[in-house]
């Protein structure tokens, strides 16, 4: 029997590398490195690098950043990250290839930020919301895999603090 893997708290987490849309790959092989765990950021930082990492391709790296944000941060901006999160993991589905995952929570993620007036952190949460469901049909229609480095969404309206 094979233990499992464990962080340095003792959390069960895989220590295989994964490649840039967050997929498990055979250990020894080289990967992308992982985000860390638990990085309490500013709002202006984690939608920097969160887009950084959208630009870059790697959309589920992104995803952990916004989940950072979303366990760190005040219960009020929960539901800002929580959708971020979603739409980024929309993302990193249909880049491979899970047409009906992908749209799923694309559309999840933007319902669940749509509603969010004033664009919190200089997000443009109305584009955001058009982006994930235009995405989403798209994706729906075709069913093949999208360029997560194309179709990366511009997260910032106006300027960050």
């Amino acid at each position: 029997m094979n233990a499992r893997d464990r962080d340095v708290e003792g959390r069960a987490r895989s220590a295989r590398p994964r490649d840039g849309l967050g997929r498990p790959l055979p250990y020894g092989k080289a990967g992308v490195e992982r985000q860390p765990e638990g990085v309490v950021r500013s709002p202006g930082e984690t939608v920097r690098e969160a887009q950084r990492l959208l630009d870059s391709g790697m959309p589920f790296h992104a995803h952990e950043v916004f989940e950072d944000a979303w366990k760190s941060g005040p219960d009020g901006a929960a539901p800002l990250w929580r959708g971020l999160a979603q739409l980024a993991v929309g993302l990193t589905h249909a880049a491979r290839g899970n047409a009906v995952g992908g749209a799923r929570l694309l559309r999840r993620g933007a319902a669940g930020i749509e509603g969010l007036a004033g664009g919190p952190y200089g997000i443009d949460v109305p584009g955001l919301v058009r982006w994930a469901r235009e995405l989403a049909g798209r994706v729906e229609g075709g069913g093949a895999a999208v360029d997560p480095v194309r179709e990366a969404p511009r997260l910032a309206g106006g300027g960050l603090e």
